[in-house]
């Protein structure tokens, strides 16, 4: 990056509900440094001011879902030295993925009055299927703790330092009873990557893996617990198809268990 002047910042929004960019302007304290740390070229959500790029990082939030999307994040990526993708939606294809799993004209014909205005990808994909990214940063929204880090590595250029491990670490942090095990509530903290402080366990409710697969999840193993606590395939799909359900760790199992195979 050019050290004579402050490094160009742009903020990008894509398929979303904002969540992430309000985790940025959540900041708080510091947001402060962290604007005095670059210049803040391109963020709509918090100004209506406009730098022309090329920009030094690109954080993008949101997953792709029409076809002028999918130009517009090739001319960012283009126009960027570093891209970040945060939050489920750009990292997994978000909530909005579950349409992958079924007719999206069908909802078209079905939602909208007039069907012939909507013009729409038959999927919704994270960023990197379209774009090579620098480094992804999950969550739903993200961990704004998190994203000071990855921009405070990527600025003083270092690899930002993030764990991969699973919600079930944080719970143990946390000196929370197993609602799993000692539950036996169906909980996805054994398969779900850090970073929310485990909240939902911490409250004695399951984890919905919002933050996505952990680093070598077994999935797969985590079903037969379900089915052991009495969940039949159609709540097992139910359970890996929420805000990562996309997310290919996530996905296999699902599907193996929309289209379970016969047993011999």
């Amino acid at each position: 990056m050019n050290r004579t002047k402050k490094p160009k910042l742009a903020v990008w929004k894509f398929a979303s509900c904002d969540g992430c960019q309000l985790s940025i302007l959540d900041c708080e304290d510091q947001l402060l440094e962290v604007l005095g740390a670059v210049e803040l070229a391109y963020f709509s959500e918090a100004t209506r001011a406009v730098v022309k790029g090329p920009y030094d990082i690109s954080l993008v939030e949101g997953s792709i879902t029409t076809r002028h999307d999918a130009k517009r994040i090739q001319e960012i990526r283009r126009n960027s030295g570093l891209l970040v993708s945060i939050g489920a939606c750009a990292t997994a294809g978000g909530i909005q993925a579950l349409r992958n799993y079924a007719s999206v004209r069908g909802f078209i014909q079905t939602v909208y009055p007039h069907p012939e205005y909507i013009d729409t990808l038959e999927k919704s994909t994270p960023i990197r299927n379209h774009v090579f990214v620098d480094f992804e940063l999950r969550g739903c929204p993200i961990n704004k703790e998190q994203l000071v880090e990855v921009l405070n590595a990527l600025l003083n250029g270092r690899k930002p330092n993030i764990p991969t491990y699973s919600v079930c670490v944080e719970c143990k942090r946390r000196g929370n009873v197993c609602v799993l095990v000692a539950g036996g509530q169906a909980c996805l903290g054994p398969v779900t990557q850090a970073g929310c402080g485990a909240i939902c366990p911490s409250y004695a409710r399951g984890c919905y893996g919002c933050f996505g697969p952990a680093e070598s999840p077994n999935g797969a193993s985590l079903a037969g617990w379900f089915r052991r606590l009495g969940h039949d395939d159609a709540s097992i799909v139910r359970l890996f198809r929420g805000f990562n359900g996309a997310s290919e760790a996530f996905h296999s199992v699902s599907t193996a268990h929309e289209n379970p195979k016969p047993q011999s």
